[in-house]
Order: structure tokens, then sequence, then C-alpha cells
């Protein structure tokens, strides 16, 4: 199974070129299944209804989010319907909206999304994410009621994330860190079986900083005094992501590269797709 997971989209330069060149992206590389974290779609903060409903018609099959999934005060209205569209799972009970679900890809395989938030330098008060990540896998293990398992982890802290992946290692196809905006080079495949990568990166303008315009954060930086709000750059985007080629047989990851397409960075693509 080939699957493709696409950072955070920011703002909407970023969320434009998801929905231009992901129908062009899942017919040239015959992709099976697409996740698009969109928790920073809407001007840099949440994603709505419309973008959410956007993206899955440009070809993604699910939306992952973070922490600033409930900055839109409408999410709260509709994620309890938006099926396709996550939470984090360790989130507290009666949270709206849920942070798993098991869908069909193209070739008929049963995957299982799942999203997690970190704690380390961001919410400590949330529930343990290993144990909602356990409690994911244990309700629908890969290999019985899974064919794939991915995990969203989004979170700030590189240890944490990894750290997670190795808790997981041989019960997920993939984890894949989100939340930094910043592509790491450490894509690798776990003694298990695992395809882990710590961060995807963004789609989004990198001439910024983290995808908004740079003027403010430097500003803060600088003086420690804020003079305006954050605001999503708008210049040309590069879609950061990962693909993955998962073992029919298994479950587990054959292969795994960086995807990166895009004025700002250097481009690549997998070579064996």
């Amino acid at each position: 199974m080939r699957l493709l997971f696409l950072g955070d989209m920011v703002g909407r330069t970023g969320r434009t070129a998801v929905i231009q060149r992901l129908p062009g992206l899942i017919a040239d590389f015959h992709l099976d299944f697409v996740i698009v974290n969109g928790e920073n779609a809407a001007g840099g903060f949440g994603v709505t209804e419309d973008i959410y409903r956007d993206t899955l018609a440009a070809g993604a099959d699910v939306v992952t989010t973070g922490n600033h999934v409930f900055d839109q005060k409408e999410t709260i209205e509709f994620i309890a319907a938006a099926d396709r569209m996550l939470r984090p799972a360790n989130y507290p009970a009666g949270t709206p909206g849920k942070g798993a679900g098991l869908y069909i890809a193209k070739n008929g395989a049963r995957v299982l999304v799942a999203n997690v938030m970190g704690r380390v330098f961001m919410h400590p008060d949330l529930d343990d994410p290993f144990a909602a990540g356990e409690r994911e896998l244990a309700a629908c293990p890969l290999g019985e009621q899974a064919d794939a398992v991915v995990v969203d982890f989004h979170a700030e802290a590189t240890s944490e994330k990894i750290c997670f992946a190795h808790f997981v290692d041989g019960r997920a196809s993939l984890v894949v860190g989100t939340h930094t905006h910043c592509p790491t080079a450490d894509h690798q495949i776990l003694n298990g079986g695992t395809g882990y990568l710590s961060d995807a990166g963004m789609c989004g303008d990198y001439d910024s900083s983290l995808g908004m315009v740079k003027d403010e954060p430097l500003n803060r930086f600088l003086t420690r005094i804020p003079k305006g709000r954050f605001e999503a750059a708008a210049g040309p985007a590069t879609l950061s992501g990962v693909a993955v080629e998962i073992s029919d047989r298994t479950g587990l990851c054959e292969k795994i590269a960086p995807l990166r397409l895009g004025p700002r960075l250097e481009e690549t693509v997998p070579g064996w797709w």
C-alpha cells in the first residue's frame, strides 16, 4: 500500500497548495491513502468546515489536527459529525470529536489512523499520550481489525515522539511527528518494522517563522512586547511530508522517504515511486 502523509497546512497558501497539487500526486504516484494535518489551515489557527471538506474533495482520506484544533469556534459544532477529521485522542473524556478512526483505502485495506498529542513543553494537563495510544491500538490491532496503522504524534519534544514510536514499534505501520513545522531528516524503519519521522514539516510558506509572517515573531524575541497578532505568511508554499510503502502481508513499513515539493526547500520525491 502506498501512503502519503502531508504535514501541517498553514494558512491560505498552504491549504491552496495542498488542494491544487494533491489530485495530481494521487494520480501520478498511484496513492492508496492520504493523510493531511490541517490544524493550522485557517489563517494559521485551526480548521473550518469548508477547509475540511475542500481537503477531502482534493483526495485526502483523513484530516488530523493538534493543539489548535478548536481555535475556530465552529469546529465545536461540526467535528462530531466529521468522521474523517481527528482531534488528539488524549483530550479529556467528553471532548467533541474522536481521536482515531478506521478507514478503507483505495486498495481495500483497512487503515487505522490515530491522532495523539504530546505533553512535554506543551500541555502537561492532557491525558497520558502513551496510554491513549495503547488504548487505540489495542482496540483495533494491526493484523487483526487493521491492515495498516498510522499515528500522527503532534508534539514539541523529539524525545517524546521517538519514545512513543519505540513504544508501538511492530504494532504500527507509521508514526509521524507534527507540530514543529520543520521537516526532519531522520526517516527510518525501526527494528520492529514501524516507519518513523520526527516531524513531517509543514505545507506553507517557508520564507517565514514556522509559516507566520516573520516581523511579529522577531519583534517578540527582540523586545518581548507584542505589537500585533501572528499572521500566516502568504508567499508560495512548499509541500512537506513523508511517503511510505506498507506491506500488504504484515502491515509494517517496507520503504520510507520524505516528500518536498515547492520553491523554497530542496525538492525530493521517493525514488521508488
